[in-house]
């Protein structure tokens, strides 16, 4: 026999006065199913209406009874149930025979449980209810024509005053336009990658150009600019096409492009990564590069760097008191080169000096420190002598002048003039007295040629191997570099001529 027991019994309602009332029949039998969910007392022993579900054997929907029922960690038995009072209506299906039992169906998931009042949240609304709406229009009057409009006199004009009012607001909403872009072209300047970021710092600017200060740069900047006009930027070289400046579309402003430029010789950058920083197409930093330094080759070979002879004796600087004769000082530098396939190529511009691949240049300066010669680029294998013979450089000797070189410049019998050069040994085993104090003033004295061409090595340009691609411009490069030091931090000397000069060149 069965007995009826009521839920509402004192101990239970001191526990569970909010749970709703249901009445449950004791079970004969001697096992008993119970719900696993927290905060839920439902077992079969007191039960003739719930129904107890065993977990569903698919792995992905078990889990989500884990995650709902809100057991962490929990270990699934066969004989582990959930009550039917946690699944709504429409999952459970009834049993077809009286005998029969209530089944769930496929893919229910528990959803009532006591954390939210065993009732599911409201559905939310779709986007057409979310979406506020004007209140209703009030009805038109019984004035109003067939197309439901009131009646209006188009033929009367706008009011006066109004029409200025209007015309004010118009002018003053197009002023505040004007500085809002004049804000952004400030803004977009001093965050893009070009001079105007770092004109504040000269620290950065004798990184990225070696110039020595803003200020110097844009002393030079001014200089060169009134020539831009005669510009020509090189386009397509391949079709041989060339377009004026003036009529080029540019993506960089003029000056822009000469910190590209100085970037390229002073930080020997490549081409991809100027590209990624001024945020232009690499065949855009080519044509940059080429242009300006075709350019620069054009404008700085035009100034007149040789010094006069009675200039230079003038001002001659105390250290050459006993060579007030000396009017030049002449030396070689070599730049590294790829090597080439071709064998006869590659004894051409083999240096047995530097035992690599080179191109050798010869460059002049006053004593003051100022280059006043620069000649081409040649094969690293020709001697000095030879280069001096051929670059020119004789020609602007005369008789009453006197040249410094070094101990390899075997050049007395072609030089027209008188040359200071340290001494050799000749077969003795060690060198009189006079020929060491000799040699060790001019050795004094020509370490103002050796620091010139230090300057010009600290374009890091310079550093890495010149490919064979670049010898078509590499003359230009080279010369632009060489002058280049004439400006960029003035004369290595800083009184007499040199200071004239470096003032006459800015």
């Amino acid at each position: 026999m069965a007995s009826i027991v009521d839920i509402d019994c004192p101990k239970l309602v001191k526990r569970k006065e909010s749970t709703k009332k249901f009445r449950y029949q004791r079970q004969s039998g001697t096992t008993a199913e119970h719900c696993c969910v927290p905060l839920c007392q439902n077992s079969s022993k007191y039960n003739g209406v719930l129904s107890f579900f065993t977990f569903p054997v698919d792995e992905e929907l078990r889990r989500k009874w884990v995650v709902v029922i809100r057991r962490g960690h929990f270990v699934i038995t066969p004989h582990t149930r959930v009550c039917s009072r946690h699944f709504k209506e429409e999952d459970i299906r009834e049993p077809t025979s009286e005998n029969g039992r209530r089944l769930l169906k496929k893919g229910a998931v528990p959803a009532l449980f006591q954390w939210n009042n065993f009732s599911l949240p409201p559905p939310r609304p779709g986007v057409w209810e979310r979406r506020p709406r004007p209140p209703p229009k009030e009805s038109l009057p019984e004035s109003a024509d067939a197309l439901g409009q009131e009646d209006h006199d188009y033929a009367v004009g706008p009011d006066p005053a109004f029409v200025d009012l209007v015309l004010e607001e118009n002018a003053a909403l197009q002023e505040e336009t004007r500085q809002l872009r004049q804000q952004v072209e400030r803004l977009t300047l001093t965050q893009r990658f070009g001079i105007h970021r770092f004109a504040s710092s000269d620290k950065d600017i004798r990184f990225f150009t070696r110039f020595a200060s803003h200020d110097l740069l844009m002393r030079f900047w001014a200089l060169i600019e009134p020539s831009l006009p005669s510009m020509t930027s090189v386009r397509q070289a391949q079709r041989g096409t060339l377009t004026e400046a003036n009529a080029t579309i540019h993506s960089l402003q003029p000056i822009d492009e000469l910190f590209l430029f100085l970037n390229y010789l002073a930080l020997g950058s490549k081409q991809r990564d100027l590209a990624d920083r001024y945020e232009v197409h690499q065949s855009t930093v080519s044509r940059i590069i080429t242009s300006w330094s075709n350019f620069l080759h054009a404008v700085l070979g035009s100034v007149r760097i040789w010094i006069p002879q009675e200039q230079i004796q003038e001002h001659l600087p105390a250290d050459f008191k006993d060579y007030p004769d000396t009017n030049v000082i002449l030396d070689c530098t070599e730049l590294r080169c790829q090597c080439p396939s071709s064998p006869l190529l590659q004894s051409e511009v083999f240096s047995s000096y530097k035992s690599h691949c080179t191109l050798k240049g010869l460059i002049r300066i006053a004593p003051h420190g100022a280059i006043t010669f620069i000649s081409g680029l040649y094969a690293g294998s020709i001697s000095d002598k030879q280069i001096t013979r051929e670059c020119g450089v004789l020609k602007l000797l005369k008789p009453g002048m006197a040249a410094m070189v070094d101990r390899g410049f075997l050049i007395d019998d072609i030089a027209p003039c008188k040359v200071y050069r340290p001494a050799f040994l000749s077969g003795r085993s060690q060198m009189s007295a006079c020929d060491v104090r000799e040699t060790q003033a001019i050795a004094r004295l020509r370490v103002h040629v050796e620091r010139l061409i230090r300057r010009v090595k600290e374009h890091k340009f310079f550093d890495s191997v010149i490919p064979l691609r670049l010898f078509g411009s590499i003359n230009q490069i080279y010369t632009v570099a060489c002058l280049l030091t004439n400006y960029e931090n003035g004369p290595l000397e800083k009184h007499g001529l040199s200071k004239c000069l470096y003032l006459l060149l800015l």
